[in-house]
């Protein structure tokens, strides 16, 4: 085939070079989308899996936490019904001992009871002058003077 012959052939099928190029350009084009489309759905599934793990960890965290605040109410209830028997049976002890002899004389009626600022003004209200030890009263000095 000459030189002549052969750009007689090409100008008979020119419009095939083109056609021949877009071809091959689909086909790598559609191996890179394959290849890409796998890539994206592994990286989906790996993602799917990691929130799934992720979900079933806040889950049992909340779990966990809810059984930690259970356990916890049931021991305050415990305890706290384990002090009540204490307090029933300490208001008993004085209750007993306050209608003995022993427990009349020092346990004061509700008559008797003084109200806690009666006591204060009358505590404060006494001005008793000397010390209960000594016969005199300290001398009043001058505080910035220290003899």
């Amino acid at each position: 085939m000459t030189a002549a012959g052969a750009l007689a052939l090409l100008r008979r099928f020119w419009w095939a070079i083109p056609i021949i190029g877009l071809a091959a350009a689909l086909l790598i084009t559609r191996e890179t989308l394959a290849d890409r489309t796998a890539t994206l759905e592994a990286e989906r599934t790996a993602w799917t899996a990691e929130i799934e793990r992720a979900e079933r960890q806040r889950a049992d965290i909340e779990r966990q936490h809810a059984d930690r605040i259970t356990q916890a109410t049931a021991t305050y209830a415990d305890r706290l019904a384990s002090r009540q028997p204490i307090i029933i049976r300490s208001t008993d002890t004085v209750r007993t001992y306050a209608q003995t002899d022993a427990g009349r004389a020092r346990c004061l009626g509700p008559d008797r009871v003084r109200g806690i600022a009666e006591d204060r003004a009358a505590l404060h209200s006494e001005d008793t002058g000397a010390s209960a030890r000594g016969a005199d009263a300290l001398p009043a000095g001058d505080a910035d003077d220290p003899g």
